[in-house]
């Protein structure tokens, strides 16, 4: 075996690379269960939509009173959760693109390692840098769309209050009355 081909050998066998990786596999780790946190969200906004699609259908076979009330409130809806979803779906990408970078960065550390030398250390590092910033991106994100959610959630509860007050009976769902 050739000096070079041992000295291979022992870099790769070398629990050096291993320990390097370890901060990168945490950081996707947090991306992982960021993305599945996410991917509830939207699932939870396309559940939400479905419904509001179900509130029109059920209109207009006459289930429903204040009709043109009803219908304000749902287009104003449907364009809120358009918004969110635009956001989410933004955030997704984010974390992707940081949980690619993350497994790159560790990919490039055991290059580094087995192959590399000092001056190309830092490759890994600026790597590891970028999907920081866009895990925080995706964070941000986040934020915003779970802040603008609140605003989903205030004109429901006022348009709920707006039903009590203007049903008849207080029951929002009584057919209307034959012509």
């Amino acid at each position: 075996m050739a000096i070079h081909e041992k000295e291979l050998l022992e870099a790769l066998s070398s629990s050096h690379i291993l320990a390097s990786m370890i901060t990168p596999a945490v950081l996707i780790s947090a991306c992982g269960t960021l993305i599945f946190s996410t991917s509830g969200r939207l699932g939870r906004l396309f559940d939400r939509v479905n419904s509001m699609k179900s509130e029109v259908e059920g209109m207009l076979v006459g289930k429903f009173t204040l009709h043109e009330e009803r219908l304000t409130h749902i287009r104003q809806q449907l364009a809120r959760q358009r918004v969110r979803s635009i956001l989410i779906q933004r955030s997704l990408a984010a974390l992707y693109t940081a949980t690619a970078l993350f497994i790159a960065s560790s990919l490039a550390i055991a290059f580094n390692v087995a192959f590399g030398s000092p001056e190309t250390s830092w490759i890994s590092t600026a790597i590891a840098l970028l999907g920081g910033l866009f895990l925080f991106a995706a964070s941000a994100l986040l934020l915003y769309e779970s802040r603008y959610n609140l605003t989903f959630i205030n004109s429901h509860i006022d348009f709920i209050g707006f039903l009590e007050n203007n049903c008849p009976k207080g029951d929002d769902t009584a057919p209307k009355p034959p012509e």
